[in-house]
């Protein structure tokens, strides 16, 4: 096969805790599926630790795990986002956030200090979550005349395909989920059912 079909990620929200000459760090860890979860997170974070010096982020989306984003929220650049994402690099997770809250404890830890901090912290909160095995899917949208639902509905069971939307009528309409390594076999079923008509509508 070509591609993998699978990606891991977490299954729900996970802490993490790292200290070093007083300073606290505590990692948050998310499973999110777009940019626009980070902002609200931050929000909540900010109101839940106001009195923390830094809350520095690293992100990785998507299937197969192309888009990531870090901030060093005012700590030395590559000190606090970067080692937070190395973290997760190292996992092989996506669809992922992490954010580190700081308590700064008086005393500076340095370039290597902060590094190791940040980075064993988002590395103790992914230690604690569950991590799951995701597959990759292709959604599709098929329009078919009532005469041919036995058929579908074969195909459907045969390939133990997720249906997310049906909608049964003169003519019948069916969203589902094809696993990445099923699309060739499952198009091919689909382009042998008399007057029928399926068209890709993305990835997920």
């Amino acid at each position: 096969m070509l591609f993998d079909d699978t990606y891991k990620t977490i299954a729900q929200s996970a802490e993490g805790l790292f200290k070093d000459k007083g300073s606290k760090f505590i990692a948050y860890a998310y499973p999110v599926s777009s940019d626009e979860q980070v902002k609200t997170i931050l929000q909540q974070l900010r109101a839940e630790h106001p009195k923390a010096r830094h809350h520095c982020w690293a992100l990785r989306l998507t299937p197969d795990k192309s888009v990531f984003r870090l901030q060093d929220d005012g700590e030395p650049s590559g000190t606090g986002g970067r080692p937070i994402l190395n973290a997760i690099l190292s996992a092989d997770l996506t669809n992922i956030l992490i954010v580190v809250v700081r308590y700064f404890g008086g005393t500076l830890l340095g370039v290597p200090g902060l590094i190791n901090a940040y980075r064993t912290a988002a590395a103790d909160a992914i230690s604690v979550a569950q991590v799951i095995e995701k597959t990759v899917n292709d959604i599709y949208e098929i329009t078919f005349d009532y005469l041919v639902m036995n058929d579908v509905m074969k195909l459907i069971k045969d390939q133990q395909l997720n249906v997310i939307f049906q909608s049964f009528d003169s003519t019948s309409t069916m969203r589902f989920e094809v696993r990445k390594s099923q699309v060739n076999v499952v198009a091919d079923r689909l382009s042998n059912i008399q007057g029928l008509e399926a068209k890709y509508l993305y990835t997920g």
